[in-house]
Parts: structure tokens; sequence; C-alpha cells
């Protein structure tokens, strides 16, 4: 059964951080990209950094030059390093692996910025 299994949520300060990491099954095979979501209460989910088996990288404007995407192809993991966290950065965070046939959704893990 193919399973996302997401880690790293919790609660901090402003300013703070924290490193969620994701990782997918060993079933998933020829995966292209793998990334974070976020969703806000009352808001849409929305993306927050993809990055390709090739490397390339893509970040929303909000998180650019604070949050860090990497990933570890051989163990089908993905990292997401958030620094000088907001506030507004308070959501639920959501893996997401797309292959050639599909995508998969991890459960999501918490994230709570308040002082």
């Amino acid at each position: 059964q193919v399973q996302l299994v997401e880690s790293g949520g919790g609660l901090v300060q402003p300013g703070g951080s924290l490193r969620l990491s994701c990782a997918a099954s060993k079933s998933i095979f020829s995966i292209y990209k793998m990334g974070w979501f976020r969703q806000a209460p009352g808001n849409q989910r929305e993306l927050v950094a993809t990055i390709s088996t090739g490397g390339t990288i893509n970040y929303a404007d909000s998180v650019k030059g604070r949050f860090t995407i990497s990933r570890d192809n051989a163990q089908n993991t993905v990292f997401l390093q958030m620094n000088n966290l907001k506030p507004e950065d308070t959501a639920v965070y959501y893996c997401e692996v797309t292959t050639a046939l599909q995508e998969y959704w991890g459960q999501g893990t918490h994230v709570t910025v308040s002082s």
C-alpha cells in the first residue's frame, strides 16, 4: 500500500525554525516531483515548494528566502526546512508526490507559529 509518512510539525514561536520530512513508500515508482502544500483555516490549499527529480525547485513567493526544500531520491524522502517562521505560516502542511501515473498526498502535519 502506498504511504506518505510526514513528520516534524509542531508549535514554534515567531522567528523560529522547523524541519518537515516526508518519506514515500518504496512501492512508489517513477517519482518525478515531490513537494509541500499547505492549507490554513478558511483558505484553499496552496503550493509551498516543489522539487523535481532533476533538482528543479519552485517556491511560493511568500516563503522564498526562508524555506528550503530538498530531497533524497534514494530514500524517496523530501524535506522542508522552515526558518524565520511567521504567524501567517500557520497551516496544515501536506506532502505531495507526483509520478507518471498519479499523485499521492500525505495526511498532513500541523504547523503553528505563535507566541
